[in-house]
């Protein structure tokens, strides 16, 4: 059973990630809609409500996991919006451009959260001693769980392996001849990622990036 702090903490944990991962994929759908593909659209997904989103492996269980093995980030992730790459006129333009919309979308969020965090603790002061202190409290540390969280999708995403959006990314920016033979590797691109998991290859690399973003956001 969970006790009272352990509850508490898991929703400050939760809700800045079900609003990151949402944020990601409406992202790539609303910009997809933009450029000519109606398809998540269609689909219900240009939406905020992150119940449209949610996925029970990437949304909770994994979460989940990663909270009670001790793990110091929450990560996780939701439903990829569909997209039909078909319906857009400049495939190569309009595929670089949905792929960066959900990194970006997660670097804006962690920007937003970052200033926001500086300036309740600029007012501290002020806010400490009240009646609010334990709400205000609880939004401090959702909004130092959001910069963190942001960072690490936006960072992991970039990451050069299809399906990820870096790996898109990556695909497009290659000569024509190249791209068809590494877009080859999609099918196993959670395999090479889990790969990267399981040898820590990931946990040396992105804490490199994620650190020093952290430092400048939240000042530690």
């Amino acid at each position: 059973m969970f006790n009272n702090f352990d509850l508490n903490q898991l929703v400050v944990m939760i809700v800045p990630l079900l609003l990151a991962v949402t944020i990601h994929e409406v992202a790539h759908g609303y910009v997809a809609y933009r450029l000519g593909d109606p398809t998540a659209k269609l689909a219900g997904r240009l939406t905020l409500n992150p119940v449209k989103h949610l996925d029970f492996i990437g949304s909770f269980l994994l979460p989940l996991v990663l909270k009670f093995s001790g793990s110091p980030i929450i990560f996780g992730y939701a439903k990829p919006v569909p997209v039909n790459f078909a319906n857009f006129r400049n495939l190569r333009k309009s595929t670089i451009y949905v792929a960066s919309a959900g990194v970006i979308a997660n670097l804006a969020l962690a920007i937003v959260s970052g200033i926001s965090f500086q300036l309740l603790l600029h007012f501290k002061s002020i806010w400490y001693p009240s009646i609010f202190r334990p709400i205000i409290m609880d939004l401090f540390h959702m909004l130092g769980y959001s910069v963190v969280i942001n960072l690490v999708l936006a960072l992991f995403n970039l990451i050069p392996v299809p399906p990820l959006d870096g790996g898109r990314l990556f695909t497009m920016l290659l000569p024509a001849r190249l791209r068809v033979h590494f877009a080859r590797i999609e099918p196993f691109g959670m395999v090479i990622i889990i790969f990267l998991l399981i040898t820590n290859s990931l946990g040396k690399l992105i804490p490199f990036f994620l650190n020093p973003l952290i430092k400048i956001l939240l000042g530690r």
